[in-house]
């Protein structure tokens, strides 16, 4: 059936400059969402590509990939090929609906706010999506990405709506009237290709003055919501429907399609939530609570995998320990509190080669590799509402045993991505750190191998006792960095061996494209920043003599079965782990900032723990404000107002403003289901507290990595410092 997509067309020149320069807007983020899952060489559709402008950064990026631009509308493909040209980069018109490349050609396939056109433009027919998707997975070759970026619709049900009368006329011109006036307009007249355009509301009793309160479904309060600034062309705009699949849905259709799940979680673009919905409109619930505004996309990425590998983890009965993690519990020895603490067997090093050519690093690292304990069903809800994916993007992972570590890893090497001893150039141990040493006695030693250029995509070897050990792949560094910053790279050991491995070779990072990080100027302290770091050995604890858990961490073991595509199962085996007994598996790490005259102060916590006394005979660490959350909080809002409350009283600062400080990541994803969400947190000192924070600068603490071994605090520091542009490359 042909499809009828003449609809979009946008009319006169000033209507398309206007849509292609909101599309250029979202170019950065696009670009940086398909980081962790794109090859450094290969295949990739762009589908709907717009301005073609995103198509031509990745063909910039990816100099060895074969980038194309695709779009239903010829006019958009004539103007894309008549402006950008590179030797990689072609633009073609097709249906992405429709096959446009022969079956198992294409290395990825992205969709960036484009399939809801398709159901938009085909009457609203939410199947025409599924359909698409399928099509599109048919030119997909095995080990290729699926990666979508577009609206998600929120769960069924009705709530509250306010909207302010105050910000616009009571006319029913789209361009200037209130926001209310506005509503009143859309439920009349959204989706009008449809038999029965528009929807019913009802209006209630208002809480004050100058607002409209509105009962309406969810689904059409996110939908105006998404698009009630976008007043120029609101006649083309209620054309579409922007939602069609729930998160849940979306996956759904990739397990079905044979798409293991890499990367599933809602994006709220920060600027769109302070900026246009923040003070300009009210959700709650029909009892009166108030609601998270909603997501303004949803990223969902897909691997393509044979029929006999799996797509999925689930999470079974419990099982008896198999005695690969270890228990141990401490005792302070003035306060005498009992810490509990688990261990793994074995030294674990991440490997990590890398190259440079034409002016770009890559590294080489393991793409899907199965970590079924992120997926443990008495994991807790993430507050950012991202599903948990049991494949990720990490390091190469060797354990050192009775040989050197240098040949522990030229093994690991030859043996996982086929480099010969004669091909390492440089091989440097990195900086060792402990990802979680509040629980968790690890330490992370890496090394990074300098290799010759190697685009390598092939099977790791597997170990994992699952249908898969992943793959190993070229990765852009750069793009690596930008993708944690969305989000897209969970994994935090790869992305802090990026950093050093680019300031070590006094390379620069790339842009920030996270959330803007805008500190205001503080008046200076009388008592000067701290500018070297040494603390005094001591050994604040002693093994327990009752060395029983206090409780605090619970060590399960659980089965763990694979099923592929069908739902048939593939492999079932126990994993032991590890999470929180009375608190979440949700945790909040904090970047604690002020600038005072021209440098910005970070605030570092002297702390003990017993994980760090156990590697290297003291207990002193440098840290960052961290907590795991109370299972009661279970959003965003609700974690910045509980971390508000944890740094005023414990800290003695008060919290000016919070800002989301890129993706959140996993620890250690091996041990624990653990997920970090970052921010950076504009404070300034009130007054005494339990405990004080030491002021430093940051460009120092960044200077002298080394000093500072605790894993939040390195990652909070490195994306501090590049998101406020203090890691960038001196200029020749």
């Amino acid at each position: 059936m042909a499809q009828d997509y003449s609809q979009q067309h946008r009319g006169d020149g000033d209507a398309y400059q206007r849509y292609l320069a909101g599309m250029d807007r979202s170019m950065r983020q696009k670009v940086a969402l398909t980081a962790a899952h794109l090859l450094g060489e290969g295949t990739v559709a762009d589908m709907g590509m717009g301005s073609g402008s995103g198509t031509q950064a990745l063909a910039s990026l990816y100099p060895r990939m074969r980038v194309i631009g695709v779009d239903v509308n010829p006019e958009m493909v004539d103007r894309a090929r008549a402006k950008l040209s590179l030797p990689n980069l072609e633009f073609v018109a097709g249906d992405i609906a429709q096959p446009v490349f022969p079956p198992n050609s294409l290395d990825a396939v992205f969709d960036s706010s484009v399939l809801h056109h398709v159901t938009s433009f085909n009457g609203y027919d939410h199947e025409a999506a599924a359909r698409a998707l399928g099509a599109q997975v048919e030119q997909l070759s095995i080990g290729g990405s699926l990666i979508v970026r577009d609206f998600v619709a929120p769960d069924e049900g009705e709530i509250l709506l306010e909207l302010p009368t105050t910000d616009g006329d009571e006319t029913d011109a789209a361009e200037t009237c209130s926001s209310a006036r506005l509503f009143e307009r859309f439920a009349r007249e959204f989706r009008p290709l449809s038999s029965a355009p528009g929807f019913v509301f009802e209006k209630v009793l208002p809480r004050e003055a100058g607002w409209e309160r509105y009962r309406v479904q969810r689904r059409w309060a996110v939908e105006f919501l998404l698009r009630k600034d976008y007043r120029s062309d609101w006649a083309s705009e209620v054309l579409e429907e922007y939602t069609y699949f729930t998160q849940p849905r979306f996956e759904a259709e990739y397990r079905r399609l044979g798409l293991r799940l890499l990367a599933s979680f809602p994006i709220h673009n920060p600027w769109i939530v302070q900026h246009r919905f923040v003070g300009k409109a009210r959700l709650w619930s029909l009892e009166d609570e108030p609601l998270e505004f909603p997501a303004t996309n949803v990223l969902i990425v897909g691997e393509k995998v044979s029929p006999n590998e799996g797509v999925r983890f689930h999470s079974g009965e419990l099982a008896p320990p198999n005695g690969f993690l270890l228990t141990h519990c401490f005792s302070h020895r003035e306060s005498g509190g009992r810490r509990d603490l688990v261990r793994r067997p074995g030294t674990a090093v991440d490997v990590v080669p890398w190259f440079e050519e034409h002016g770009r690093v890559f590294v080489l690292a393991r793409k899907g590799h199965p970590r079924p304990v992120l997926q443990a069903n008495d994991a807790d809800p993430a507050i950012d509402e991202g599903s948990a994916v049991g494949y990720v993007t990490e390091p190469i992972l060797t354990i050192q045993t009775d040989k050197p570590l240098a040949l522990t890893v030229e093994d690991a090497l030859q043996h996982a991505a086929g480099i010969l001893p004669h091909q390492i150039e440089t091989l440097m141990e990195a900086t060792s750190y402990y990802p979680s040493p509040g629980g968790l006695v690890e330490q992370v030693r890496a090394v990074h191998v300098r290799v010759p250029p190697t685009y390598l995509n092939r099977d790791a070897h597997n170990t994992s006792g699952f249908s898969t050990g992943g793959s190993v792949r070229a990765i852009d560094a750069q793009q690596l960095l930008r993708a944690a910053q969305v989000g897209a790279l969970p994994d935090a050991r790869l992305e802090l061996n990026v950093y050093e491995i680019l300031l070590r070779q006094r390379l620069d990072p790339g842009p920030w494209i996270g959330a803007e990080l805008l500190l205001a100027e503080q008046p200076p302290d009388q008592e000067p920043p701290l500018t070297t770091f040494d603390l005094p050995p001591r050994r604040a604890f002693v093994p327990d003599s009752a060395p029983s858990s206090t409780g605090f961490l619970r060590h399960l073991c659980r089965y763990f079965s694979e099923h592929g595509p069908s739902g048939d199962e593939l492999g079932r085996h126990a994993r032991e782990y590890v999470v929180p007994g009375p608190l979440s598996t949700n945790t909040v790490a904090c970047a604690v900032l002020r600038r005072v005259r021209d440098a910005v102060l970070l605030g570092l916590d002297e702390d003990d723990l017993p994980a760090v006394q156990i590697f290297g005979g003291s207990s002193a660490i440098w840290v960052t404000p961290a907590w795991r959350l109370p299972r009661s909080v279970r959003a965003r809002s609700e974690a910045e107002a509980w971390t508000r409350r944890q740094l005023e009283s414990g800290y003695g600062v008060e919290v000016a403003r919070f800002h989301e400080l890129g993706g959140r990541y996993h620890p250690s994803a091996g041990v624990t289901p653990e997920i970090v969400f970052p921010y950076a947190v504009e404070a300034r000192p009130v007054r005494a507290a339990e405990r004080r924070l030491s002021w430093a600068p940051l460009a120092e603490v960044i200077a002298q990595l080394p000093s500072f071994r605790e894993g939040h605090l390195r990652v909070v520091a490195l994306r501090a410092a590049h998101a406020l542009g203090l890691l960038s490359a001196p200029q020749s």
